[in-house]
Parts: C-alpha cells; structure tokens; sequence
C-alpha cells in the first residue's frame, strides 16, 4: 500500500532593497533525497522523499564583501554537510535529522570564523541563519541570529523562530514591550551569528504540519518593515507563491527598502498531512538535540531588591572587565551594514552614566536601572567580542 505523501510548493527570491548597492543575502531550497538545490524560475512542485527537504535564508553581515561571503559559505556547507551526513545515509529518524541539522550548523560557524581568521580583511564578517527541514509532517528548524520563520495557518501568521537579539532577551525578561522594542535604538543589536564567534549556540525548533500551511522565511529587511499580520494577509489573498514572494518584497521595498529582502515560501499538502485543528500548537517549540552547545556565560541580574548601590557595583565590575574599545575609523571592514549594526562606545557610557547616579533606584527608577544592567551585561559581551576581533 502506498504511503500518504506531503506535496511542496515551493517558490524563493532574493532582491537588494533600495538603500544598499549590493545583496549580502543567501537563500537555498534543496530536495535531500539527492541534496542538490532547486533553482527558480517559476514555483516549484515536488514530493519529498524519506529523507525530507531543506529550506535556508542567510543574511551576512561585515562590510566590503564579507557578508556576501559569510551567506554564501553559510548555505554552501549546510548543504555539503547534510549531504554528506544526511543523504548519504539511510536514517530517517526525526531525532537524527534534527541532530543533523544542529551540527551542519556548528560546522558552517566553524569554517566561517576559521575563514575569518585567515582573511584580516574579512575579519569580523557573519551571517544569521534560518534552516528549516521537513522531514515527513513536520518542520526542524535551527536558527541562529535575527532572520526568521513564520507559519501561516487558515490566515494567521505565527513566529516559529525566536530572535538571538538583544531586544529578545528584554523582552522576555520583561523589561520591555514588543512595541517598545520596535522603536528602541539598539534594536538592531543581534547576539548571535555564524562566523564572529568560535562557540554559537544553535536554537532546534519543531512544528508539525497542517494540510494547507504557508511557512516564510525572510531575513530582517522583510521582518523589519513588515508586520506579521500584513504577511498573513498576503497569504491570504494569493495561492501563487511567485506573487506571495514579490507582494512581500514590494511591501519591504515601499516602506524604504533600508536592507537587502529575502523570502523563501512554501506551501504544504497531500494526504500525508491532517487538516488544521483548533487544539493544534503553533510558535516556538524547543527540540532537545544532544548536549547544550558551550556559549560564553553572561552576568544573570537578581530580581530581588538590591542593597543601596549594588546594581552600580554589578554594573562597574562588568564594565571594566571589558575590553578596551577599538577606534572604529580604522577598520572599515567591519562597519556595520544592513539595519542592524555593532555595539558601539556610547551604548557602554550610557551605562556608566545610569550607574554614577547617587540614588539608590526605587519604584519605577529601579525597574530602568535594572533595564540599563541587562542592556549593558548583554551589551558588553557583545561589543568585547567586536573589539577583540578589531584589536588583533
């Protein structure tokens, strides 16, 4: 008896916005039963064989060509990695492929920093990392930086990935809004990306599928400009992924383009796959992979009352432990592109000046001195590593 099978629609694009003069974005859609990439000049229709298919955006980051650089290496050595660990093998295992894609990951990071190192030119250069495999009804996604994917179930967009960024970690620490964040100047800060560092910390996700779901993957010069609920309403209005892609880049485009746009979308039926239901869970959902990746500890901030002036000595200690900042004019390189940008020297005296502050904090000035620990703790990790990279 033949197995119910899942069909892939499947269209993906990539365009330079209108503020850059170059595309440091990536993208690949790859059948892993052969793992070789799909190319597009219209929407593509296939069914997926027992060892699923592969869907990546890639957005580098580094200046000069380096971004360009880190994406392409990014979504080259996932795919030679899954081909050589995946698709050679016979393993079907949803565990297995989803330990598979953590690792091809990790292997992309390393030759991306190992790249950096040999090339002091391109020192500093990174890309973020979206990878959704499907593997029979349901998605894996490793997710490494700020791009992002979403589901859109019977015309409701749902962030699957959660961002590594900073406005993230303050979010969920509850310090500040989703509206606040949007509008705060270090929106742009993310925590994470392939190449920068030698240890990252790879997020598996997992989402199972319904008959008729969209999934959109799009770096930030989509997700940046384009709410989540104008992505479902495009959904909505068209069954044509070529033109669900272009609405997407023309929307990104008229609210000024500040970035390059990428969006992959694809579409998923067949009678593998249940029709939606109102008990079905949609959004982040961690998938347990193996041992946690090592990362670089940063200081947890006690939400307990402080004795006067503790939050100023936490604060101290953390800012002197921190590398000397670099002269940004002289590396070129590695000045910021894209929307997002690097840590910068005001963002650590910012800090330093809440801190001087004689008051003990209180009510509500308590609450935005905690708010400024937490930036700086994350802060100053993120802005050791850049003038580490820019010192040697």
């Amino acid at each position: 008896m033949t197995e119910p099978t899942v069909v892939v629609h499947v269209y993906g694009v990539t365009d330079v916005g209108r503020t850059r003069d170059h595309n440091e974005d990536a993208f690949l859609v790859a059948d892993l039963e052969n793992a070789k990439p799909i190319t597009f000049s219209s929407e593509q229709t296939h069914v997926p064989g027992e060892h699923g298919a592969l869907f990546m955006v890639a957005d580098g980051m580094g200046g000069a060509a380096a971004g360009e650089i880190a994406s392409s290496m990014a979504v080259e050595v996932i795919l030679t990695e899954l081909r050589g660990r995946w698709t050679a093998g016979p393993g079907t295992d949803p565990k297995s492929f989803a330990a598979t894609l953590h690792d091809a990951t990790e292997v992309a990071n390393d030759r991306i920093h190992e790249y950096a190192s040999d090339h002091p030119e391109n020192r500093g250069m990174g890309t973020t990392a979206t990878i959704a495999g499907i593997l029979g009804d349901t998605l894996y996604i490793a997710q490494v930086g700020d791009s992002r994917a979403y589901l859109v179930r019977e015309g409701e967009a749902r962030q699957l990935t959660k961002d590594q960024s900073l406005m993230q970690r303050l979010i969920e620490a509850g310090e500040i809004t989703a509206e606040e964040a949007e509008v705060s100047e270090r929106r742009n800060i993310i925590l994470q990306a392939l190449g920068p560092e030698a240890n990252i910390k790879v997020d598996i996700t997992h989402q199972q599928l319904r008959r008729g779901d969209v999934l959109v993957l799009c770096s930030d010069g989509l997700s940046g400009v384009v709410r989540d609920h104008e992505i479902a309403r495009v959904a909505r209005e068209t069954n044509d992924l070529v033109s669900l892609c272009n609405q997407l880049i023309d929307l990104a485009n008229e609210s000024g383009g500040p970035d390059n746009i990428t969006v992959v979308a694809a579409r998923f039926d067949g009678e593998g796959l249940q029709p939606p239901s109102a008990d079905d869970e949609v959004g982040h959902q961690a998938f347990a992979v193996g041992e946690a990746t090592p990362v670089t500890a940063h200081p947890a901030i006690d939400p307990a009352s402080p004795p006067p002036n503790a939050h100023a000595d936490e604060l101290a200690n953390v800012l002197s432990a921190a590398p000397p900042a670099a002269d940004p004019s002289l590396f070129p390189a590695l000045q910021p592109t894209g929307v997002r940008r690097a840590l910068t020297p005001a963002d650590i005296e910012a800090a330093r000046a809440a801190m001087e502050q004689a008051a003990p904090p209180k009510g509500r000035k308590r609450r935005a001195a905690v708010l400024v620990i937490a930036v700086a703790a994350i802060a100053v990790l993120v802005f050791g590593l850049l003038a580490y990279l820019r010192a040697k």
